[in-house]
């Protein structure tokens, strides 16, 4: 099993969304990979999409510039 360790996980209303994020992250250089949605958090479709704390700010971007609706949480992963 591996250790868990915290990470910044964005989830979404829609599938679509997540779907878009991944894309666009890829696109852009951001490092992540899409996830279910960790059971300690809500959210609407069931996809997330996990990175490193450090990324943030680019998390935030992509979201901006692409139009995606997005829920930013820190949790371990």
């Amino acid at each position: 099993m591996r250790k868990k360790e915290l990470k910044l996980v964005a989830t979404f209303p829609t599938t679509a969304d997540a779907i878009a994020m991944e894309k666009y992250c890829k696109m852009s250089g951001v490092s992540g990979r899409l996830i279910p949605v960790p059971r300690s958090i809500s959210a609407g479709c069931g996809m997330a999409w996990c990175t490193d704390i450090v990324e943030r700010e680019h998390i935030e971007n992509v979201a901006e510039q692409h139009g995606i609706k997005e829920e930013i949480h820190e949790c371990m992963v």
